[in-house]
């Protein structure tokens, strides 16, 4: 016979978990979906996809109305979202986009894909608004229909309602009205100058498009349209902020790939313009398929690239470079303004809110479309190429004194440097940084794939000693550990005494393991070692972990797309990425996975790409939180101890059931 369970509200039973449905997720954690400052970025949701359509063609009016009960209205002359009956849901799919999450227009990137480029891909968009937002009403204008549907707190309160236009009435497009909820921002206030760059913005990467805001409480409106595009934005913005002249004349361009371009899909690329100038503040924006970008990106690192390796092969040809100077992409960079615009084919975004772009690709996409122009445009005016030369070498030789005073503060009592340690050419500690790298098979790929100029490699042979219980004198008679003091030039110490600092050789230690079972137990051990021994290098942020892949897809050619490497840090990521690779049309087994058994196994290439480019790689910054050193130390003591199995082994049964076993 069962008996009844009594549980308190505090027992942890099967009803403690909570499946949260349609719209819920977004409402209990807003801040996962959108930024919750105001409601100007959940606006911005509903005016991407009216660029979007823009930006396929379909669109040449968008217009935004601030209206007199503070509602924002968002209409565009483009398609008009579809209203018929979904042919899997059976419900109207204009209802579909707004109360469901993951579900949109922007999924199908193949041939014949609504949308082939376009900002918005995880379909999440235009839900969040509704979801966030106390009423929201569309009307659609779409095959000779009007069809209106409207919303209260994201749940349907108006069904979709429709009628016949009058004849000749050929008026197409949607017009999204929302008011927005305040009890999930900060300020109910739309930022007006933000509101204002937005719409601009979207004007000037949308040539012949007029945008418009229009504010029904004062009978004003703006209007932008632009046919210069690109260059009549950052000219204008570089005379606001009285910049002076630029440098040399503007440096613009676009390029898309055709379907002869190895590698890239037809119809990726970007469109740049790039001014240098002396004084003042640099103008900065970046944009990947009209989605601005303020924290930049892997296209933003492309252009970095690109521009540092035309610059850098100018100066060399004509030998301008004085003895002892070399050039870093930061020289190059550093008095740039410009203005990017990347198509990326399938945009793999930091976030929901995508403000900065992690595809790994768009790096060579940008930077092998920007370099040759640039190389050939100096080329063939040299006295335009001297001047910009002059002004970069001047930036490196800044760089140069810099490094050069913190080198004499630290030129006493430099120990012999380990000889595996293939050491950096750079003395800008705040930019050097060293690998610890697992094996010597590692140690010499990632010797041939890092950046010699401020990237340092010391292998490590076997496991690293268990330093828990060691005490501090008797450290350095373990070889590995003397190494990687000495490499790192600080001594051994403790939480709270006065570290000398100044012999610091590198801002960044990276501990490389492979991305196993075992890899695991080294930085565990490495970890340990830092935590006990060298405690302020964690605290000041010194110390990180580099996250190698353990997966490679090799995915077939799908659409638009090429065949491709797409890389899984773990079994999840390759979950998602066959999933995707599913929804993009790819049929089960025409892909191939292989695991990565080691770091040995990476070639120099795919080891650069994965682990060790700042522009691509994961890198995770190791932190002590909130820390508190008594119960710490009482649990590193129990975990790494050497006479506590018997406490392990408890601890262990307790716990053992919340591991993910890689058996």
């Amino acid at each position: 016979m069962a008996t009844k369970k009594n549980t308190s509200p505090s027992d942890y039973s099967e009803s403690s978990i909570r499946v949260l449905k349609g719209l819920e997720p977004v409402k209990q954690r807003p801040g996962m979906y959108t930024r919750t400052e105001n409601p100007l970025h959940i606006i911005q949701e509903v005016i991407d996809n009216a660029s979007d359509e823009a930006l396929g063609g379909h669109c040449k009016n968008i217009l935004v109305t601030i209206n007199a009960d503070t509602s924002i209205s968002v209409e565009d002359d483009g398609r008009g979202i579809p209203v018929g009956l979904h042919p899997e849901e059976g419900v109207p799919t204009v209802e579909i986009v707004f109360t469901r999450l993951h579900a949109g227009g922007k999924f199908d990137k193949g041939s014949g894909g609504a949308y082939a480029f376009s900002g918005g891909l995880h379909g999440v968009g235009v839900s969040v608004t509704n979801a966030l937002s106390k009423r929201l009403e569309i009307t659609v204008w779409r095959e000779a229909g009007l069809h209106q549907l409207t919303f209260a707190h994201g749940d349907v309160i108006e069904p979709l309602r429709s009628q016949t236009l009058a004849r000749g009435d050929k008026k197409s497009g949607t017009r999204v009205t929302i008011w927005p909820d305040a009890k999930y921002f900060d300020s109910a206030n739309i930022p007006q100058s933000e509101l204002q760059r937005l719409l601009r913005s979207k004007a000037v990467l949308l040539p012949g498009v007029k945008v418009t805001l229009a504010n029904a409480k004062t009978g004003e409106s703006q209007t932008w349209q632009y046919d210069q595009g690109l260059r009549g934005y950052l000219t204008e913005a570089l005379a606001q902020s009285s910049h002076g002249e630029p440098l040399i004349p503007l440096f613009e361009g676009e390029q898309f790939a055709n379907s002869d371009n190895d590698g890239f899909a037809e119809g990726e690329g970007a469109s740049w313009v790039v001014a240098w100038t002396e004084e003042g503040n640099v103008v900065r924006e970046s944009y990947v398929n009209l989605i601005p970008t303020p924290a930049g990106g892997t296209h933003e690192s492309g252009l970095r690239e690109g521009l540092f390796g035309a610059v850098k092969s100018f100066a060399e040809m004509h030998s301008l470079l004085p003895k002892g100077v070399k050039l870093l992409p930061e020289d190059v960079f550093a008095r740039v303004s410009f203005v990017l615009s990347a198509k990326v084919l399938d945009p793999q975004f930091q976030g929901q809110i995508k403000e900065r772009l992690n595809s790994r690709d768009a790096v060579r996409l940008v930077s092998s479309f920007t370099k040759p122009p640039l190389e050939l445009w100096l080329n063939s005016h040299v006295e335009y190429g001297k001047k910009l030369a002059e002004l970069v070498i001047k930036q490196a030789q800044s760089r140069l004194r810099s490094a050069q005073k913190v080198e004499k503060k630290k030129s006493s009592g430099v120990a012999v440097l380990p000889g595996k340690l293939t050491d950096c050419e750079s003395n800008d500690i705040a930019r050097n940084e060293i690998f610890l790298v697992e094996g010597d098979s590692a140690g010499g790929s990632a010797k041939m794939g890092r950046d010699k100029e401020f990237q340092a490699i010391l292998p490590l042979r076997g496991k690293v000693l268990n330093s828990w219980e060691a005490e501090r004198d008797r450290l350095f008679a373990n070889n590995e550990i003397h190494d990687i003091a000495v490499a790192i030039g600080v001594d051994p110490h403790g939480m709270n005494e006065i570290v000398d600092f100044t012999n610091l050789r590198y801002g960044k230690i990276c501990i490389l393991s492979d991305a196993d079972v075992d890899g695991s137990h080294i930085q565990v051990l490495l970890l340990t070692l830092f935590f006990r021994h060298f405690p302020q290098l964690i605290s000041r942020g010194h110390i990180c972990v580099a996250r190698p892949p353990l997966f490679r897809v090799d995915a077939p050619a799908r659409g638009k797309k090429p065949a491709q490497k797409i890389y899984a840090l773990d079994a999840g990521e390759l979950i998602a990425i066959e999933d995707k690779l599913r929804k993009d049309g790819v049929k089960d087994g025409a892909w191939a996975i292989s695991r990565f058994k080691g770091l040995g196994e990476m070639n120099a290439g795919q080891l650069w790409e994965t682990t060790m480019n700042p522009d691509t790689r994961r890198l995770l910054p190791v932190s002590l939180g909130e820390f508190d050193q008594a119960f710490s130390e009482g649990r590193f003591n129990m975990l790494m101890g050497k006479g506590e199995a018997a406490a392990r082994r408890a601890w262990i049964e307790e716990h053992g059931n919340a591991v993910e076993a890689d058996i």
